[in-house]
């Protein structure tokens, strides 16, 4: 049975068919996010650790760490700044610092910039994943060396120097290039975690039988583990969630191991608070003085106000429950469980305290 195994100083990870799904956290990423790219360019790494714990509590087993920051204020003092060889190594050393100072879950190393990569694996305690290498012949001879060398697993990217194919069976075909092209460098199959590239279901209708199809496919005659960015698939669609929710325990039952995402949903804001509370009271509802802010959203179904695990990974329990990769149901009870009520404590069946009554 496949296992890829990945490892920080004191955790393992392992990405398995016969393992529970594998959830590497996506939000340590400047990419699209304007504030944090800010605060990074500020050396300010608050966010990046708030960011980390919450993912690791909200059910992350590995969180992936990506570099990719534009410093443009910055650039305007030093055109080095222009230059992402520049930026990535010494920036990737930073966060891999400050997020295993908080939390000690493995971590992937994200970048396009190989001297970041090399920069991450340098500081990264353990075993890391790397992310990623692709087809295309500069990548493969600059990505493959490296992971030969610190022995470390890697994503491999079903795109080559002709762009991404919109043929499933090219796709399949890349990967297989890869898959043996690491053979050379004396990397196994096991270390390969391949991503077949979801393509978004609104541009393609056939987009998640492509990827469920491939799937099996590697999985059955490669004998590869596989992720993906489990939101491409939904991208440009209202009601996102819906769709995530159910593309991803169709893609665990097709044989798919891990991906990498949000795990977390995120805290409803001062602004949407306010808006509800003053719909609420223009509908003639009495607020009672003493009810918090988190009782009130959680009444009217709005979240919480605080970091959470997000609906996706509600999906991803009851699949790895329905599949037989959660034993007796002990993950789903224990993230389910309701708490007891003030003074319900220890109380049995039928509400009696203390149990089932005697005879």
């Amino acid at each position: 049975m496949t296992r890829t195994i990945v490892e920080s100083k004191t955790k393992t990870a392992i990405i398995g068919f016969d393992q529970p799904f594998t959830v590497i956290g996506e939000r340590i990423n400047p990419t699209g996010r304007k504030i944090l790219n800010e605060e990074l360019e500020n050396g300010d790494f608050s966010r990046v650790e708030a960011d980390a714990l919450a993912q690791v509590a909200a059910g992350a087993t590995i969180l992936d760490i990506n570099s990719g920051a534009v410093f443009s204020g910055k650039m305007a003092e030093d055109p080095r700044y222009a230059d992402n060889n520049f930026v990535e190594p010494p920036l990737m050393k930073q966060l891999i610092e400050v997020v295993q100072a908080v939390t000690d879950v493995p971590l992937c190393i994200d970048s396009s910039v190989p001297g970041a990569l090399e920069a991450g694996l340098a500081a990264a305690e353990g075993r890391p994943l790397l992310n990623s290498v692709t087809g295309e012949e500069e990548r493969l001879e600059l990505v493959l060396p490296l992971v030969k060398k610190y022995n470390v697993p890697v994503v491999a990217i079903s795109n080559d120097d002709t762009g991404i194919s919109e043929d499933p069976d090219v796709r399949f075909a890349v990967a297989k290039k890869i898959v043996e092209r690491a053979a050379d460098f004396g990397i196994p199959a096991h270390d390969i975690v391949v991503d077949p590239l979801v393509m978004p279901i609104g541009a393609m209708g056939t987009a998640g039988l492509q990827v469920f199809t491939l799937v099996r496919r590697l999985r059955e005659e490669l004998g590869v583990n596989t992720t993906c960015g489990a939101s491409n698939i939904s991208f440009g669609l209202p009601n996102r969630h819906g769709i995530n929710n159910a593309f991803l325990p169709m893609a665990i039952t097709a044989g798919m191991t891990s991906a990498i995402m949000n795990p977390v949903a995120l805290p409803i804001g001062p602004k949407k608070l306010a808006e509800k509370k003053a719909e609420v009271l223009a509908a003639g509802i009495v607020i009672p003085e003493d009810m918090t802010d988190e009782a009130f959203v959680q009444m009217f179904g709005m979240g919480s106000t605080k970091p959470c695990a997000g609906k996706e990974m509600e999906a991803i329990r009851a699949a790895n429950f329905l599949t037989n990769n959660d034993e007796g149901g002990a993950d789903w009870i224990r993230t389910n469980k309701v708490a007891p009520k003030a003074g319900q404590e220890g109380r049995g069946r039928a509400g009696r305290k203390g149990g089932r009554r005697r005879g």
